[in-house]
């Protein structure tokens, strides 16, 4: 790969874009599958899976602390004395801290499987690991709650009172933590196919700009720049490993994985020194549209 450097003195790599597979949509689903099974589909970064994987370990401290106090909860159920004043207080407030501890672990949880989401293939593994979040709060509070109704040592009042609080706060939990649309791989990968068909689009967008198809990008990045020299490309390539910008035509920059080009369009013109279109703002309304619906390319 051919190399130069910016005006800040970071070297800017040359990349190939490789032949495009064509797909029709009817064949989106299953040619996703197939990039999947065959490791040739959408994968996470190593940033993104190293952040999934702290959100899920913060998580599991807070449901297995959770758990625990349910457990100290019934352990006090079946052995202590319930009928002191206080004791129906006491049985409400750790309710409603278990209700916080598994809330705030289904939201790590669900972040997580954002960041790096499972396989639909694996329908059971996919199933799991999307809806851990609901899952969790039904074990670490049915016991108690079916243990507060069932002991006869707890006065009607109390079992009314703290079994009405664990109800609520157990479908408010089991409501938070259920991923009404889980991520996939293969989803990701359909996105990315769909992003590969606008290239024709982005393509007539950039060399209409700066008069070449040639494009600006990071590793770690989602989107493309006009020039190597802008702000949001250089504070982006600060965190790379390499220090490195990758350039290439747009078709290789959707090859390695970017949605589509930056919205900063105006700026970015600005700040490459580039003449600013008569009909920028219809060019900024294409990039928006392309960006927010990536079926609307060709």
């Amino acid at each position: 790969m051919a190399q130069r450097s910016s005006k800040s003195g970071k070297k800017v790599v040359q990349t190939e874009a490789p032949v495009a597979d064509s797909a029709t949509k009817s064949e989106v689903r299953a040619e996703a599958d197939r990039r999947v099974r065959e490791g040739t589909g959408w994968t996470a970064s190593p940033e993104a899976k190293k952040s999934a994987s702290t959100r899920r370990l913060i998580a599991v401290i807070l449901w297995v602390l959770a758990i625990a106090l349910e457990g100290l909860g019934i352990w006090y159920l079946l052995t202590q004395d319930v009928q002191t004043e206080w004791f129906m207080w006491a049985l409400i407030g750790l309710l409603v801290v278990i209700g916080i501890l598994t809330v705030i672990g289904s939201q790590l949880w669900k972040k997580a499987n954002s960041l790096d989401p499972a396989s639909r293939q694996e329908p059971v593994r996919f199933f799991v690991q999307n809806q851990l979040g609901a899952i969790i709060p039904i074990i670490a509070f049915v016991p108690i709650i079916i243990l507060i109704f069932l002991n006869k040592n707890v006065d009607p009042k109390t079992k009314g009172i703290a079994g009405a609080v664990g109800i609520a706060v157990l479908a408010a939990a089991v409501l938070l933590g259920i991923d009404f649309s889980p991520e996939s791989q293969e989803g990701n990968t359909e996105v990315e196919m769909a992003n590969e068909g606008q290239i024709d689009e982005y393509t007539a967008i950039v060399s209409g700009i700066t008069g070449d198809d040639e494009v600006f990008w990071t590793p770690q990045g989602s989107v493309y720049h006009l020039c190597e020299d802008v702000d949001d490309l250089q504070r982006a390539s600060q965190d790379a490993e390499n220090n490195i910008i990758r350039s290439g035509s747009v078709a290789a920059a959707h090859a390695d994985g970017k949605v589509g080009l930056t919205k900063e369009v105006t700026e970015e013109i600005v700040a490459c020194g580039l003449a600013l279109p008569a009909d920028i703002d219809a060019i900024e309304a294409e990039v928006d549209e392309l960006r927010d619906n990536p079926e609307a390319g060709s």
